[in-house]
C-alpha cells in the first residue's frame, strides 16, 4: 500500500462529495470524512482503514458502488466501507426500525469496521450536540444503542465515543 492511494482516496472523496454541505455549518461534505480519516491516523490505524473512512459515505450519498470502491482501492478497503454503510432504505420502515436494520449491519462488521463507525460517530457527534440539540435528543438515542455493537472496535475510539454520550446526557440532567 502506497501512500499515493490514501491521495487518491482524498481527490475522490472531495470529487464525489462535490457540491454537498455539511447540514449545519455550509462546509464542505468532505470536511467530515477527513475527520473521520484524521480520527483513525491519530490511533494509528492502517491505511486502508484511513481510505475507508474518507469514502465511508460515498455509498450512501453518492451514487457510488462497492465495486466502484473495489475497483480503484482493492477489495478490503471496499468491504470496510461497506461494513459502515447504512443498509436500510425508506421502505423498510420507519426511523426505528432503519435504524435497528443498520445496527445490527454494523454489529457483524469486524474490529476495523468497527473502529472506523466509532471514528464516524465521535465526528458526527460533536456537529449535531453542538448545532442541532433537538434532533440530537434521537440522534444520541440512537448513538447509546449502536455503542452497545461496537465492542470491537478500537477501545480508545469506544470510551472516547461512550466519554460524548455519557457527556451529553450528564449536560441534560442539570437542565
Amino acid at each position: 500500500m502506497t501512500n499515493s492511494l490514501l491521495n487518491l482516496a482524498r481527490e475522490k472523496c472531495k470529487e464525489w462529495h462535490k457540491g454537498q454541505q455539511r447540514k449545519y455549518t455550509d462546509e464542505p461534505y468532505h470536511v467530515h470524512p477527513f475527520e473521520v480519516a484524521h480520527i483513525l491516523k491519530e490511533r494509528g490505524m492502517s491505511e486502508d482503514a484511513q481510505i475507508a473512512g474518507l469514502l465511508h459515505d460515498t455509498i450512501e450519498d453518492c451514487d457510488i458502488t462497492k465495486n466502484q470502491i473495489a475497483n480503484l482501492f482493492g477489495g478490503r478497503i471496499a468491504d470496510l466501507v461497506d461494513m459502515v454503510t447504512d443498509v436500510s432504505t425508506l421502505a423498510d420502515g420507519n426511523r426505528k426500525t432503519r435504524k435497528a436494520i443498520d445496527r445490527d449491519h454494523v454489529a457483524k462488521a469486524d474490529a476495523e469496521g468497527q473502529t472506523i463507525k466509532l471514528a464516524d460517530l465521535i465526528s458526527n457527534t460533536r456537529s449535531i450536540v453542538e448545532h442541532d440539540p433537538g434532533f440530537a435528543k434521537v440522534y444520541m438515542a440512537e448513538k447509546k444503542e449502536l455503542l452497545n455493537v461496537l465492542t470491537k472496535g478500537d477501545k480508545q475510539l469506544y470510551s472516547q465515543a461512550k466519554a460524548l454520550l455519557d457527556q451529553y446526557y450528564s449536560s441534560r440532567a442539570k437542565d
